[in-house]
């Protein structure tokens, strides 16, 4: 199949839907991979507590629209970086299920020296839909194609105060090896020698591990650890996290039901940025 190649004309573009399926083995391996460990995340790690599963898991099946999208594009996989992820839940994940994910194209901008690609994915099983995914691609060197540049924003959405609650959490030397087992075997993350062809000193870990690790916190720290009270999660990619860093998430509670978020490691560089969650308010 030739694949198409960049422009503005790809906005819109249905992608092929595919079937999604995932068990509980499934849930359990990504919710390790985010850094669950015992004794406190069993319910996410055990089927004898369940399991429950991470919301953020939605990024694994949808990731079917984001496939779909690097298969119908041309792209080289070297110079990809994740640029921003959303998910919105309509309903708890279940351990066990088989999904339809339809994808489109939403959004193609020329950063001059990249070019950015937004696809969306829309899940639904037997009872309707399930979720709802957007995720933008930065593609390096695959600019100057005589697009529109598209917005721009700051590094941080964090109001000019203390955060209502910080959360950390260690990352792992083995962190990638483990995460890549969900689905994203994009070799940059493991292979020095293939981080290198894409300019990178060192592999670096998965941006969306860093988003599950951060939807952690936000679940713990504002759902009490129940899947049913977490709503929707957004982040922009701000930098890269190396294996063994820790993630401090900072929340400022905004509203009712809804908070800004930023991820950061320990030395202060901000790696997930423009994050906003909502979430059920307790009775």
């Amino acid at each position: 199949m030739t694949r198409i190649p960049i422009s503005s004309d790809l906005v819109g573009l249905e992608l092929p839907a595919t079937t999604q399926t995932w068990t509980s083995k499934d849930t359990m391996l990504y919710a390790l991979g985010v850094g669950g460990r015992p004794a406190e995340d069993l319910d996410f790690i055990y089927e004898g507590r369940g399991p429950k599963v991470l919301p953020t898991y939605a990024v694994i099946p949808g990731g079917g629209a984001l496939g779909g999208l690097m298969r119908t594009v041309d792209m080289r996989l070297e110079m990809l970086l994740h640029g921003e992820q959303s998910i919105e839940l309509f309903r708890p994940l279940p351990p066990e299920a088989s999904v339809e994910v339809s994808g489109r194209i939403t959004e193609v901008w020329d950063k001059g020296k990249a070019a950015v690609l937004g696809v969306e994915g829309v899940a639904r099983d037997a009872d309707g839909d399930l979720f709802r995914t957007h995720a933008t691609l930065f593609v390096r060197g695959a600019g100057g194609f005589g697009g529109e540049r598209g917005p721009s924003g700051g590094d941080s959405a964090a109001p000019d105060r203390a955060p209502d609650i910080t959360a950390s959490f260690q990352t792992r030397p083995e962190q990638g090896a483990i995460y890549r087992l969900s689905g994203d075997r994009n070799p940059i993350h493991i292979d020095p020698a293939f981080a290198r062809m894409g300019g990178f000193d060192a592999p670096f870990m998965h941006g969306l591990c860093t988003y599950g690790i951060v939807g952690r916190a936000i679940l713990r720290e504002l759902c009490a650890d129940d899947p049913g009270a977490f709503h929707s999660f957004q982040g922009r990619f701000a930098d890269r996290v190396l294996y063994g860093d820790t993630i401090v998430t900072k929340i400022w509670r905004t509203g009712d039901g809804e908070a800004i978020v930023q991820g950061e490691t320990a030395d202060g560089r901000i790696v997930l940025s423009q994050a906003r969650a909502k979430f059920a308010v307790p009775a």
